[in-house]
């Protein structure tokens, strides 16, 4: 089973290759939104922003995504979380069969869609 600490550590190389990333990934990151990634298994979630191409993990808090809710919500456990940023773990595959949740408005989603 993850740890908060590397679930951690996978979101900031999510954060570098989004920094990275060029063409159709770059346009739809470059989003300006709040973000909330939701670790089931170990009831923890990560609160930030998506803002330039680049996601800033913000803090951590106990329990399930707070009361103020981010526009873009993802919820999965923490071992899907670091199949996914190795490479692992399809996202859009992981989506369709529930393993991960991504909850965000219309247009977000409609906007995210390139980066699956």
């Amino acid at each position: 089973m993850a740890t908060t600490e590397q679930c951690r550590e996978a979101l900031d190389t999510l954060a570098d290759s989004l920094s990275r990333a060029d063409g159709d990934v770059r346009a739809a990151a470059a989003l300006d939104r709040s973000l909330s990634c939701h670790i089931t298994d170990l009831r923890v979630t990560f609160t930030g922003r998506l803002s330039a191409g680049r996601i800033t993990v913000t803090g951590a808090v106990p329990g399930p995504p707070p009361a103020d809710r981010a526009q873009i919500r993802l919820a999965m456990t923490g071992d899907d979380l670091l199949a996914l940023v190795a490479g692992d773990l399809d996202f859009a595959r992981a989506w369709a069969s529930g393993r991960v949740r991504l909850e965000a408005g219309l247009r977000d989603l409609l906007r995210l869609r390139s980066l699956l």
